[in-house]
């Protein structure tokens, strides 16, 4: 299918996490989903590991399955004061607006995880990075999380909608189960619901400006 006319700015800028836009009703082709995991196979790698997987979820029982255990993962996030995206205070109106807009949204995905034509979960092979130091866990996670990223790049240049999510991890071998992942070996980094959106016109959000965050040659 036509790529989205977006310049690179625009599709950085306007790839957001999409939970209530995305029509659940309409299949995701899976030459689609190739073309966006092709993309994110040119990725950086950590020593050209490449040791990035992706399991893609379409069968009915078990995108239901893991939507259950989501739910029952969503339901202990929102019990938890300063976690959860609604308990937090940003200090200042309009943005605690914002906060609430989020949890909205959010809250949606967690009632309808399993209602997406595809999920996607992004892990990594090989060792599991569980108490490993602080240098390996970021090479563990720099093999896959620059690949998902890419992933999401691609699926919004393709009219589909992305979002990164990770609470269902607080019962990783749950879902290890219902799909056969090798819980000891193959690690779960994130799971995102993947589905056309309605509409494609996603704008830039508002975010703190570039000074607000940059540390000059000193912290």
């Amino acid at each position: 299918m036509a790529l989205l006319p977006l310049d690179p700015d625009q599709l950085l800028s306007t790839t957001r996490a999409v939970r209530k836009r995305l029509d659940f009703s309409r299949p995701v082709p899976d030459d689609l989903i190739r073309e966006c995991v092709s993309v994110a196979m040119q990725s950086p790698s950590g020593s050209n590991n490449m040791t990035m997987q992706f399991v893609i979820v379409k069968d009915p029982a078990k995108r239901k399955a893991i939507g259950d255990v989501y739910k029952q993962c969503y339901s202990i996030y929102q019990s938890m004061d300063g976690v959860y995206i609604r308990s937090i205070d940003k200090g200042e109106a309009d943005a605690n607006a914002q906060q609430q807009r989020s949890a909205d949204s959010a809250d949606y995905l967690g009632e309808h995880m399993g209602d997406a034509p595809a999920l996607v979960i992004a892990c990594n092979m090989g060792v599991r990075a569980d108490g490993t130091p602080g240098m390996m866990t970021s090479s563990l996670m720099g093999n896959v999380l620059p690949a998902m990223w890419s992933f999401m790049l691609a699926a919004r240049a393709r009219g589909l909608g992305t979002a990164w999510t990770t609470v269902h991890l607080m019962m990783e071998q749950q879902v290890a189960d219902i799909l056969g992942i090798p819980f000891e070996s193959v690690q779960q980094v994130c799971l995102s619901p993947l589905a056309f959106t309605k509409g494609t016109d996603f704008k830039a959000a508002a975010r703190p400006s570039a000074d607000s965050i940059i540390h000059w040659d000193q912290w």
